[in-house]
């Protein structure tokens, strides 16, 4: 199992397919997130908070294992897009009269991407961050 997981997330060749991932996954979100009743449907087994922080904490894993550089660099670059990644989503669901735009949710985005940045820069081995 943990080759796998070395595999999926630290070897360097996998670098913009996992950044590939990230953009097909956030496209996902968006997508689905503007489908009428759908977030109504889904609030039903997850609130807010919890749905934001776990799908902007995956789009962090892979935007970070995904990028190039030493930790503080790659935790800028995810920390950054992340914020990118949520403040279009909030925008798009500010054209739809079913959903709204909400600052909150953005910051739980961008908190969720801080917190999964500071882990992975701390606990990746280094020689793994230098070589990607």
């Amino acid at each position: 199992m943990l080759p796998l997981l070395h595999l999926a997330l630290l070897d360097p060749r996998l670098n913009r397919l996992r950044h590939a991932a990230a953009i097909v996954l956030f496209l996902a979100i968006v997508i689905a997130g503007s489908i009428p009743g759908a977030r109504a449907d889904v609030g039903e087994y997850a609130s807010g908070l919890v749905l934001h922080s776990t799908a902007y904490a995956v789009l962090a894993l892979l935007w970070f294992t995904g990028s190039r550089g030493n930790g503080s660099a790659r935790a800028r670059a995810t920390v950054l897009t992340i914020a990118v990644m949520g403040a279009i989503d909030e925008s798009v669901q500010s054209f739809f009269p079913y959903r709204g735009a909400d600052v909150h949710d953005w910051m739980v985005d961008v908190s969720a991407a801080l917190v999964v940045s500071a882990i992975l820069w701390a606990l990746l081995p280094k020689a793994a961050q230098e070589r990607s």
